[in-house]
């Protein structure tokens, strides 16, 4: 199989269930911009950190390729004339969004009550998360918008919303564990 097909060199790219869109698509849009977050969270995963958070990130990687192949299906499209479903594979549901709530509390139990803001930064891992969660953010608002235009499965939604929170709780844990000092925003006064 060759990495090139020469197919998206006028500027479309095809949709899983082969319809051609431009590549600028929102739907493209989002499950780049969710590709994007996996790459991100592989850079995170690369660190020097706690080999349980590498397996979870793990996890998390390979349930992001699940969520940006259902992105990629549009829903007039998921299901074959057979009847079949398109993707056989199991999909994003209620158990992915319950492991990131788990994994969010089982870090949170292990940190200080959090009392301001905080900046990102204290140490590469750490800046790594928050890089992470901004990007995450970015795919959840375009997956919303995708929503608002044609409806995609709301599981992707929850999933993106809570990973957002669990890659600023990392942060923290990480913040922790490297013993590096929380960067605190406190606004200056006039």
């Amino acid at each position: 199989m060759k990495i090139y097909t020469k197919t998206g060199d006028a500027g479309t790219t095809a949709l899983f269930g082969g319809t051609r869109v431009k590549k600028y698509n929102l739907r493209i849009d989002s499950y780049g911009t969710v590709d994007e977050l996996n790459a991100y969270i592989g850079l995170i995963k690369d660190q020097e950190i706690d080999s349980e958070i590498k397996t979870s990130l793990f996890k998390i990687q390979n349930e992001l390729f699940t969520l940006g192949a259902m992105l990629a299906t549009p829903t007039e499209k998921e299901t074959l004339k057979s009847g079949k479903e398109r993707l056989n594979i199991p999909k994003i549901n209620e158990n992915s969004i319950s492991f990131l709530e788990k994994e969010i509390d089982k870090m949170d139990a292990e940190l200080p009550q959090m009392t301001h803001f905080i900046l990102p930064g204290g140490h590469q891992a750490v800046s790594f998360c928050h890089v992470a969660r901004c990007v995450c953010r970015r795919a959840e608002r375009l997956s919303v918008e995708l929503n608002d235009q044609e409806t995609i499965n709301n599981e992707i939604l929850k999933y993106l919303n809570r990973l957002s929170d669990y890659l600023f709780v990392l942060a923290r844990k990480l913040s922790k564990d490297l013993q590096v000092e929380e960067l605190k925003w406190i606004p200056e006064k006039n």
